[in-house]
């Protein structure tokens, strides 16, 4: 672009109220005009950002700039339940963010709201999610009706994806890819700079590729997908095996998982091979990934990062191994990230960010 067509257009934003200008030392010249340092204007908006999930919804409130400015979150009753009831719950952790910060539902541009399952970012719709009871519903017109407020609606996956290209590891990065592992396993994929979602929205279930016919159930109801051998539920289902029954019965998830870590790194061998398998179909998963995009960097998310036998030497290892040939090339870049509900709220919040600029963009507002 020319320099006019530059000034133009920044002329038009500093106009609007969405950018200023800001003093930069650092940025001087011998010739012509001095260069004038921009930044976005902070005051220009506020969006929510709503991570939800199967015990715990989070909340987070952003300006324009990206910069986190208050949180909220809701315990919830560990059982799947109607799309009406999650909305009511949304609500809740809604109210509380917005009384925390002194604002008011209309102060509000968007709320991006993210949650597992299969999400039609482009129509807004529910497919299917396993923290509910219904498929198939109209999610984001039934939110804006109820909030009052445009909502973005997409897989929590994709906003891992979204906050590592925004505010994360995938910042310098035009292609990348990233793995989720929790309850249940998620893929995003950014191709030149822009997350790609797929013809209807409903790719990159990498969670749900078939790894072995007939397989273990997983939680969509079929059999043999990858999630089903490497997520926290497929863990905590074979956890008993390694743990004493006495506590088998009534431990929580959560407690069930940091005892089968703790007896695998005290050498137990029945908790070391439920690690072990995982990090095998872990390794097979990647190794797909690899295989049909070749990113640049495959960035593996969750919580779960904290469970090194996931991603260990012999996991990176085994996937190199699978991969196609790729002589004379420096291997695939693995990093790990172990972030925490309030990261995929940020990542909520660069949704309903990018949601405004591209309808500014169209000239939608």
């Amino acid at each position: 672009m020319s320099p006019a067509s530059i000034t133009a257009l920044v002329g038009e934003l500093l106009d609007l109220g969405l950018l200023q200008e800001r003093a930069d030392a650092s940025r001087t010249t011998t010739r012509g005009r001095p260069p004038v340092a921009l930044s976005v204007q902070p005051d220009a908006g506020y969006v929510v950002g709503i991570k939800l999930s199967r015990m715990r919804h989070t909340a987070l409130l952003v300006d324009a700039a990206g910069q986190p400015l208050a949180e909220a979150s809701l315990a919830c009753s560990d059982r799947r339940r109607s799309l009406d009831q999650i909305l009511s719950e949304t609500e809740k952790v809604l109210d509380t963010l917005l009384g925390r910060a002194g604002l008011q539902r209309g102060d509000i541009a968007c709320i991006g709201l993210g949650m597992p399952g299969m999400i039609d970012h482009a129509a807004g719709r529910l497919v299917w999610s396993p923290l509910l009871t219904e498929r198939d519903r109209p999610l984001r017109s039934l939110a804006e009706d109820l909030f009052g407020v445009p909502v973005a609606v997409d897989n929590d996956a994709n906003l891992v994806t979204l906050a590592e290209l925004w505010f994360g590891k995938g910042r310098a990065m035009a292609d990348f890819a990233v793995v989720t592992i929790e309850q249940g396993v998620g893929m995003g994929l950014v191709l030149n700079h822009r997350l790609y979602r797929g013809a209807g929205s409903l790719g990159m279930e990498l969670g749900h590729t078939k790894v072995q016919l007939d397989g273990a159930l997983c939680k969509c109801g079929q059999r043999g997908c990858l999630e089903a051998y490497i997520a926290d539920y497929a863990l905590v289902r074979e956890a008993s095996t390694a743990l004493d029954a006495s506590g088998s019965g009534s431990t929580a998830d959560e407690a069930m998982l940091e005892q089968l870590f703790e007896q695998a790194k005290a050498g137990n061998d029945a908790a070391r091979v439920i690690f072990r398998r995982a990090g095998r179909f872990l390794a097979l998963g990647l190794a797909n990934v690899v295989n049909l995009f070749d990113p640049s960097l495959i960035i593996i998310a969750g919580e779960r990062m904290q469970y090194d036998y996931l991603y260990e030497d012999d996991v990176i290892g085994e996937m190199h191994r699978l991969s196609l040939n790729r002589t004379g090339r420096a291997p695939q870049q693995i990093e790990t990230h172990a972030w925490g509900d309030l990261m995929w709220a940020r990542g909520a919040a660069a949704l309903a960010l990018s949601e405004i600029a591209d309808a500014m963009a169209e000239g939608r507002t």
